[in-house]
Parts: C-alpha cells; structure tokens; sequence
C-alpha cells in the first residue's frame, strides 16, 4: 500500500475488529472522531464528490472558517441526495457509512440529531460494535423519538438498503456465512452488496435447509422488518410509487401504514406496473408471508385477534398468518386486520414461494412439474414465476389427466390446505381475479357482502364468458371435492360438522365425503337453519354442472362421455343415465352403464326426489301446479313433491305425466323413494337389512303388521300400497307376471283409458278387469299370485282399492263410520257387505262393487281375509291335503259346512253361513250385463233347473212359430210369382 496517500488509516479502520493491540485500537477509535469531523481527511472523499458537493450546494470547499460539524452536515447532505450523485461519489458516501458503522458518533450529523434520543431511549447502551444503531432503530416510530433523528435514522437506513455492511451488525455476525454461500456481490455486478441480494441469498439457504448461524437470522429478521415498517428506506419504493404516494397514500404513518396503503391499491388495480413491481419486490425482500410479526401494521392490526383466536400458535412458519386466514369473516375477526391481512396474502398469493409451508411441502413437484426453478430465489426467474401461475400449475397437478404425474401426498394435502385459506376471497385467487374483473363488478359490486364474491360468481355461472367461467367452473369442481373451500358454508355449518360428521371431518382427504354426510343430515330435526340453506343452495349450484358432484363426477365421467356426450347439465346427465339404466332393466340385458356409476345414480336420484328444485325437468313441468297447490310449502324434504302426489288428479297434464313417471320409478326402485327411505330408515335396517333394494318395499310391507313396526313408517306403506293400486303399472312385479294376460284379456279397458291422453291413468280398472278373470279361473298361474296379493290387501283396506273407493264412498261414510276409525282391519268391507244383505245401499255402482267382493271371496278363502282368519283352524284340520287358489279350500268348508258329520269351530261355522247367505243374496241381485252372466247367474241358481225347462220351452215355441211362419212366407211369394 503506496504511503502519503491517506489510505493506512482507512485499512487499519476497515480491520478495527482484527487488531488485537489495544493502544492501537485507541489510537484508531481518537482517529475515527478526527477524520469524520472532516471529510478532507477521507481518502478519495475531496476529489471525488467536489463537483457534487457544489452542484446540490452541500457545503462549501473553502472549509478553513466552518466549524467541525458542518463538515457531517455536508456529508449528510450528499447521504440525502445518493441516487443523484455520479457513482464515485456514491462508492466514498458508503465507504463513510461503512466505516462509521461501529460507532454512531462516528456519523456526526445522525450523533448530533439524535443525542437526546439516545438519552432518552439507549442511555443504558454501551457504543460500539452498531448497538447504539440497533437501540435507536427499534424506537424509531416512538412517540418521543424526534423528527430530526427519525430523518437521520431513515438516511442511514436506504444506504443500508444499498449496501448491507452499512449495518455493522448484520455484516458482523453473518459474515461467515456470506462467505460460506457467496452472497458478498449482487448480481448487476455492483462492487456493494446490496441488502435485497444479501437477504435473499441467505434467505434461500434458509429455505434449502441449509445451516444459518442464529444471530445472522435475527439480524436478518430485524432487516426484513425494518424494511416492511418504513417504505422510505426502499428507494424503488420511493421512485416508483411517487404518483400514487402522493394522491392516495400522502400523510399516512409511515409504520406500515403508507406501504399497506399501497398494498390495497394493488388490490384494486390502480397501481402502476413500476409501482406493483417495486411493491412486489419488497414483500419477496422481506418474506412478510413467513412471519406476521415481519409486517408492523399487520401485527398491531391483529394482536387482539391473535391474542383470542390464535394464542397457542407459535409465531413463524406463516402458522400465524393461516390461524388469522381462517378466522377471516368470523366473529373473532376485526376490520382493521381483516383489511391488512388481505393486502399481505393478495401478494403471498401470487408467489407461491411466499408461503413457507407450502414451498417447503412443494419445492420439489413446482421443480419437476412446473419448471420453477430450483432455488428459491434465482437471479433470471422474474419472467417465469407470473402471478400465480406456479400455483396454478400445482393445482391443476391435483387431478392430473389419465397417465400424467400427479402431486406428491404432502404437496397435495398443502394445495388443499391453502385453496381453503383463499377460498374466500376472490383477490387471493390471481388468475379468477384478473379474468373476471369486469365481471365482479357488473354483478357482484351491490348487495354482496365481504367473502361472497365467489359466491356471486358462482351464482351468475351462466353469464360468464370465457376463461373467467371456465376459472370459476374449476374452482367449483375442487370446491365438490374439497367442501372446506366453501368457507360460508363451513362456518354455517361448524357445529353441524361436530354433531353429524365428526368421523368425515377427521379424515386427511374430503373428496366429497363431509358434503355427502352434510346432506344426508339436511332433514335432521337437529339441523340448523342456516347450515340447512347453505347446502341446499350447493346441491342448487352441483345442478349446472354434473361435475360440481365429485362422487359422481368420478364414478360417470366414462358413461357421461361415452352415452351422453356433450351434456354437462346433471339434471340432463342424470335424465340420460337413469333412462338407460331402466332401459336396461326392461330389457333384462347388461348393465350399460359401470356399477359405481349407477350407485352414484342412486344416490343422485334420491336427492333429486327430496327437492323438485333438484330436477329441472319436473319443476319446469310443474311450475303452475306448485305455484297453485302447493305455495305455501317449503322445498325440501320431498314436501313439494308428495304434495303434487296428493293432488294428482288435479295436475296439469304435463306435470301429471311427470309424476306418474317418478311414481313408477320408485316402484321399480323404492330407494328412488325419499320419504319412504327417510322416514323407514329405522325400520328397514330391523326388518331387511340384508333385502335386495328392490325388494326393500316388500319385505317391510310383510312386516307392517309387526308390533314393533313405528306407526310413521307404516302410514307410509300403506299410503304407498294405496297409490299403487290406482295403476297396475305401479307394481312391477303384477305388470311383469301379467303381461300377457292384460292385452289378452283387458284391451278393452287398455284402449279406453288410453282414449284420455297420456295424462290419464287405469284408475284400478286394469286391476279389477284381472280380478273379474281370476274368479273365473282364466288367468295365468303367475298372474293370479300377484292378483291374490292385491285382492287379499285390498279387502283388508278399502282404500287399496280405487274403484270400490269411489264408488261406495258416501256409503261408507254414512253406514261405515265407526269402521273408518280401524282402518287395515277388513272391517269396512264387511260393514258393506253387511249392509248389501240388509239392502241398505241404495247406490248401484256401490252394490254392484260390493257384489264383486263377495264373489272375489268365494272364488278364494284368501281374498276375504276376515273368514279366512276366523277358519284358519278348521283349514288346517279338514282341507290341509287341498292346496290354495281356484277357490279349493272355499269348496273344501262348504262341503264341510252341508257334512253334518264334521263339527266345524262355532265361530267358523256361522261366519261361513253368514258368507253363504250373502253370495246367495248376490247372485239373486247381481245385474246381467252379458249372456256369459245370464249363463252362469242360471248355473249357479238352486232353481237352475226350472229356468232350463222354461229355456227349452221358450226354444221349442219359437221353432214352431218359425216353421209355420217360414212356410205362408214362401207361399206368398209363389202367388205374386205366378201372377
């Protein structure tokens, strides 16, 4: 080193901490305090900013008059202007700063500025080493802390953002690890380092795992901080956002609040791009997404909350930050954090580095995946991580096509975990928020409160174009698999989720599940109304879109695409689907469409029959019946639809048709049936846990009778039994045993009704034509199992059967009354029988009904329910060699009955001559309609024989008035021949 130049004492200060001879040491620290009262002294200093000095007018070069401290002033004055001054210049100015680091008088006009302050705040602080610094800048937005040395504080503070060994402490105690990873020079090839290049570097080793010494990470953290607290220390800051400082931002505090203000704007989209770049680049500097407490306005904003809802989580690790998330439109949550927490995450969600939970879980997929670069910071990725698109990539990773590489477990499980943080927001989701601006604004600016934008977006599906439905179509699909995203919901439904789904909630992975047991749970005397609406309005929303549903999203997107291509509508998908499942059935051929498709088919079903809003088809259909018959009942629960039920007769014809079709569907599969399922839950897992759920139906209505059977469950089948006796097709089993006898023997009554139009139905008349056949023993063996079933149920309930319903019912409510109150018991239809044989039913359509009863019941004991109880003994005893059906038995009693050998049970012996005395009273006034009635009313007659003398007499007269007549005829036409 060349001597006379002024340049040892520089070196031997640039090494104080080196130099080990203690008179040495004080010898330099009496130098430091000469050489920076004068900044002729400096080596380079005079020569090198002269022409700066004199051009911003920053002293004088004649310095032989100018006090000592004057000369601190000057150099102050260039710190002030350090962006303007030729690069020489710069390098002295943070050559002082550097060398003045260790000592704070050393920097005389920050000393002079700050002297109280330093009383005031650090009298216990020894000097040296940067610690008066430190104190200083921890109290700098102090209420006492004095504007001068805030200003000073602030100067020293941007040539530390210039050039890190400006901070004697931070240089001190991470220099072994600079050196260790190479964060000594910024990558523009400037000769300082620049404090940004140094955090992230070191930031970076942080993130890969590597060891960094604990002093330089609180040294680093309390750089990060500084940086988040004052937007002056940031000169990009400082420059590019001047404009928008000045007109929106102008006389905030600076702690936090001017930056926050500018954080907000960038929210709205009302900063410029250097602005937003500069904003950027900041909160990347300053990691703010790691640490809550990095951020002062967002600590001092949300400390009550943290203190109440997030009190025993440990800062660091964002841990605090996604407590504060979660707890975002809760009660809990307070307006002033909930703003600042928005402005922070709106930038964490545009990096995906920025949430250290989630880079840490998903650096290597990002990496291998989504070509993000290895690092977490590198020198060239500005143009390839865009906002959000690293994110993105992983999500879209999530489900990755048939083949393609899908996210490791512990990434997945955090793209899930974060898409439910910012599920609320809309600004949290970049790319939805960019595509649907306009959009946000043409629906969603009146009348939507914080946190329902998406819902509003949702709500207007149908309106979007482009890539922001698309975006919205695919948030909603995750949201079907993931139901925690819906973040409205979840808190409606919390205490729903413990009390209903406790074991769903727990699982690690949704995929639909805790939606499923939320709707299964809807109708729960327990649930909530608010809860209730809430998934309601979500099965409304799965309506436009059968890829809402994840379950059957999963189990049909092969059948969806292979039978109904083009359909995305899941009232549509399900129409298509089910129809050729019930094909399928009809035909007896294989399943068309996979198993677990048609148990999610099941499933859909069932919820579309609890709500006609779930079937577009129907309440389109119906919208005027609903309107009219049923205004006043709420949707939900199937009320609508077994109130369109009860007034079927009064339907319009299309809905009419539309009824009748889901009727017959549930009698094909009586899962399809809500209210029976719903309300015989209990019953079905007593009685036929292990039914074939078809069978389901049956089986219960075998056990109807039990004690045990709950009365709700059995008003259901019986009201079920009732409806399906108006229309043959209503029970699968009697159309498929019947099929060949109905056209055979009933298309008369087939072609008649159909005569009506479609939204007719047989009324019973179908039924009653088959009953005529079987008590002349005409139909087919199958046929007449299944008529039995029906004649056998309808004689112990008279509403089981609609014809002699409507015809006898004034009778029966005049003469029968005390009957209707034990209604299933057979005791009405005896009351009409009784009351034909005392000749007091005056209406013939009613006596001709209840003649047909009794002729039913003679032509099978098991059709009359009540003789059949009453003999059951003797049956067993007399007729137990004679099988049943073709009225076997019946003849089996009356021969017993005339044999006066046979002791027949009292009981038996006089309802069975009861019976007789009635079908002798019926035949005597059953009305003739045919000669097959004549023939067989004169067969069955005890005077059968004098009515065929008097036939055959009547037939002789009639031969010999013919012949003699045959004969004059012929005659007559001889005569006027011959004339």
């Amino acid at each position: 080193m060349e001597k006379g130049k002024g340049m040892i004492i520089p070196c031997l200060l640039d090494n104080k901490d080196n130099i080990t001879h203690q008179q040495c040491r004080q010898y330099l620290t009496k130098m430091a305090s000469i050489i920076f009262s004068d900044y002729r002294l400096i080596n380079g200093f005079y020569a090198e900013c002269k022409d700066d000095v004199d051009q911003f007018s920053c002293g004088s070069i004649d310095t032989v008059n100018v006090e000592y401290h004057n000369q601190g002033t000057t150099i102050n004055c260039l710190q002030k202007k350090y962006k303007s001054l030729v690069k020489e210049c710069q390098r002295q100015i943070l050559r002082v700063a550097e060398l003045s680091s260790n000592d704070y008088h050393q920097d005389r006009a920050l000393y002079f500025a700050c002297r109280n302050d330093r009383e005031r705040f650090c009298e216990t602080v020894t000097a040296g080493n940067g610690k008066i610094y430190k104190c200083l800048m921890k109290h700098k937005f102090e209420h006492d802390m004095s504007d001068s040395c805030k200003e000073k504080l602030t100067i020293r503070q941007r040539l530390t953002a210039e050039d890190y060994k400006v901070a004697y402490k931070l240089q001190k105690t991470c220099s072994a690890d600079i050196k260790k990873y190479h964060c000594e020079f910024h990558h523009v090839k400037n000769k300082e380092a620049k404090l940004s290049f140094l955090l992230l570097c070191l930031e970076n080793q942080i993130k890969k795992g590597n060891k960094v010494s604990g002093e330089c990470k609180g040294e680093i953290y309390d750089k990060r901080k500084e940086l988040m607290e004052d937007y002056m220390v940031n000169p990009d800051i400082v420059l590019g956002c001047k404009e928008e400082i000045e007109k929106t931002c102008h006389g905030l505090q600076r702690q936090g609040k001017t930056l926050h203000c500018l954080m907000g704007m960038a929210r709205q989209g009302q900063l410029s791009p250097t602005c937003l770049n500069a904003v950027e680049t900041l909160v990347k500097e300053s990691d703010a997404g790691e640490d809550y407490r990095i951020d002062s306005s967002l600590q001092k904003a949300c400390q009550p909350v943290v203190d109440t809802a997030c009190k025993k989580i440990d800062a660091g690790d964002a841990a605090v930050l996604s407590c504060l998330m979660e707890h975002l439109y809760t009660p809990a949550m307070v307006p002033d954090c909930e703003k600042e927490l928005l402005d922070l995450q709106y930038f964490v969600s545009r990096d995906f580095r920025l949430d250290p939970r989630l880079y840490q879980q998903c650096k290597d997929d990002a990496t291998n995946l989504c070509h993000a670069p290895k690092d977490w910071i590198s020198q060239d990725d500005d143009d390839v991580l865009g906002a959000g698109v690293i994110f993105a990539c992983l999500h879209r990773y999530l489900h990755p096509t048939q083949g393609a590489q899908k996210l490791s477990r512990k990434c997945a499980s955090e793209v899930h975990r974060v898409m439910r943080l910012r599920a609320d927001n809309v600004n949290l989701h970049p790319r939805i928020e960019a595509s649907c601006r306009e959009v946000l604004g043409r629906y969603c600016s009146e009348n939507v409160n914080k946190g329902e934008e998406m819902d509003c977006l949702q709500k207007h599906l149908e309106d979007l174009q482009g890539e922001c439905k698309s975006l919205v179509a695919n948030f909603t699909v995750e949201e079907a698999e993931d139901i925690k995203l819906d973040k409205m919901l979840m808190r409606a439904c919390e205490p729903m989720l413990t009390k209903f789904c406790k074991d769903v909630v727990e699982q690690e992975q949704d995929e639909g599940n805790l939606m499923r047991c939320l709707i299964d749970n809807k109708n729960n005397g327990e649930m909530n109304l608010d809860c209730a609406a809430g998934i309601e309005h979500f099965q409304l929303l799965q309506m436009k879109d059968y890829r809402f549903s994840y379950k059957f999203k999963e189990a049909c997107k092969a059948d969806v695409l292979n039978h109904c291509k083009g359909i995305k509508s899941k009232g549509e998908v399900v129409s298509c689907l089910s129809g050729i499942v019930l094909n399928d059935t009809l035909r007896h051929q294989r399943p068309t469409i996979a198993e677990q498709c048609r148990n999610q088919l099941k499933v859909a079903l069932m919820d579309r029959s609890e709500n006609v809003q779930l079937d577009p088809e129907l309440q389109k259909a119906c919208d005027v019946d609903i309107h009219s018959l049923c205004k006043d009942i709420h949707f939900g629960n199937a009320k609508v639809l077994e109130c369109l039920k009860e007034h079927k007769k009064e339907l319009t014809s299309q809905c009419h048709v539309k009824i009748f079709n889901r009727q017959k569907a549930e009698a094909e599969n009586p899962e399809m049936d809500y209210t029976f399922m719903r309300v015989c839950k209990r019953m079905i897992k007593q009685f036929c846990p292990e039914s074939d759920p078809k069978d389901i139906f049956k089986c219960l209505k075998n056990h109807k009778s039990d004690p045990s059977m709950e009365q709700k469950c059995k008003q259901v089948i019986t009201k079920r039994q009732i409806t399906k006796n108006t229309d043959y097709r209503l029970k699968p089993a009697l159309e498929k045993a019947c099929n060949k006898d109905i056209p055979k023997f009933c298309q008369e009554e087939i072609n008649s009704m159909r005569s009506g139009g479609n939204a007719v139905e047989y009324e019973g008349k179908i039924i009653n034509c088959l009953k005529e056949k079987f008590r002349k023993n005409r139909l087919s063996q199958d046929c007449e199992g299944q008529i039995r079933i029906v004649m056998h149920e309808a004689a112990m309930d008279y509403r089981m059967d609609p014809v002699l319903k409507a015809a006898c019912g004034d009778t029966i409510r005049q003469h029968c009354a005390e009957e209707i109150e034990q209604p299933g018991s057979g005791k009405v239809e005896d009351c009409l029988k009784s009351m034909l044989y005392k000749e007091k039913i005056e209406d013939t359509r009613c006596r001709n009904e209840v003649i047909r009863l009794l002729q039913e019941g003679k032509a099978d004991i098991h059709v009359d329910p009540l003789l059949y109880k009453t003999c059951a003994l003797d049956i067993k005893h007399f007729c137990v060699r004679i099988p049943p059906g073709e009225g076997r038995q019946m003849s089996c009693l009356l021969e017993a009955l005339e044999d006066k050998s046979i002791r027949l049970n009292e009981d038996c012996r006089k309802m069975l001559t009861e019976r007789v005395e009635m079908w002798e009273y019926a035949a005597k006034v059953a009305p003739i309609e045919t000669l097959n009635d004549l023939a067989e009313q004169i067969q069955n007659s005890p005077s059968r024989n004098y009515y065929l003398l008097v036939l055959l007499c009547a037939v002789g007269i009639l031969f010999m008035s013919g012949l003699f007549c045959g004969r004059a005829t012929k005659r007559i036409r001889a005569e006027l021949k011959n004339k």
